[in-house]
């Protein structure tokens, strides 16, 4: 859920990924939009022009401004006066139509933004739409190591100097790709999906120690980067001693699940002890994952099988 947005706060976000120009209305362009936003419902923050349902974003294209333009010139100010106002986020005139003066200085007096773009207004629209599902989704920021594991987001934890990048730098030299080191951003983009990705200060980094501040894309290639994936999987390494290592679970070993934004994430505990091969076992935590995804359990088949032996 997001709070607070101002009409500015949309626009800088819009018009470095679509053409957008703000022509008048911004004396009150930092007010807050009183509505709440949230991922969900972006849908039904633009649309076409509609006074009995109004969106908070109006666009006016061809088909509405033939409608406007049709009008006496007393329902078309009352017709404008009716979507000139603080509910209206902004307005946006597409197909590069020119605005009059008149519309200009209402917009100014009312404080309602008022844009412009050279677009189609179904593309238009249709553009808004899919920016805006990333910009209005849940955020969060994760300590650890984002990677892409066999074609599955996997989220490598623990606490520090555990060794999550030596195992990550591990994986690369394996073939496997580098997301996000140390601090991966997660979106929601559906009721059960996040996205994991890289904040861009931090984009082909990976900081391993004794080693320094390494670029994963120089020193293995573009193959060895990827820009984002969804999260499937959370491995998270313990320091964990061979006794404690003998109390775990033998036929599941642990599996947790850990909700993150409301998402419910499948976590791997991973014991970390000397001589252990931690790539290996990340790589067949992926493959065990997968097989689950499929529904097949191996815990389970095996106790069927010692089940049926007893028999």
């Amino acid at each position: 859920m997001i709070n607070g947005i101002t009409a500015q706060d949309l626009f800088k976000h819009l018009r470095n990924h679509i053409d957008l120009h703000w022509i008048a209305g911004t004396a009150d362009a930092n007010r807050i939009i009183k509505r709440k936003l949230h991922w969900a419902n972006h849908a039904t923050m633009v649309g076409h022009l509609n006074l009995i349902h109004p969106n908070s974003i109006q666009v006016i294209g061809k088909t509405e401004w033939n409608y406007l333009e049709k009008l006496k010139k007393n329902s078309r100010q009352d017709t404008l006066e009716q979507i000139f106002v603080r509910r209206t986020s902004a307005i946006i005139i597409s197909d590069s139509i020119n605005i009059p003066d008149y519309m200009i200085q209402l917009a100014d007096k009312k404080r309602t933004p008022l844009l412009k773009s050279c677009l189609p207004s179904n593309d238009l629209i249709d553009s808004i739409r899919y920016y805006l599902s990333g910009f209005l989704a849940d955020k969060i920021v994760l300590h650890g190591v984002l990677m892409e594991v066999m074609g599955t987001g996997v989220l490598i934890t623990g606490e520090s100097s555990v060794g999550k990048s030596e195992l990550a730098l591990e994986l690369i030299t394996r073939g496997h790709r580098l997301i996000a080191d140390d601090a991966p951003e997660f979106t929601r983009v559906g009721p059960n999906i996040l996205n994991g990705s890289c904040p861009d200060v931090l984009k082909d980094f990976m900081e391993v120690r004794g080693l320094g501040v390494l670029n994963i894309r120089a020193m293995y290639g573009e193959n060895a980067i990827k820009q984002n994936k969804y999260l499937r999987l959370i491995i998270h390494m313990e320091r964990m001693p061979i006794e404690e290592q003998q109390q775990l679970d033998r036929l599941y070993g642990n599996r947790t699940v850990r909700t993150i934004l409301d998402v419910d994430i499948p976590q791997v505990m991973l014991p970390v002890a000397s001589g252990r091969n931690l790539a290996v076992m990340v790589e067949a935590a992926v493959r065990n994952h997968i097989l689950l995804e499929h529904g097949h359990d191996a815990s389970e088949e095996f106790i069927n099988r010692q089940s049926q032996f007893i028999k």
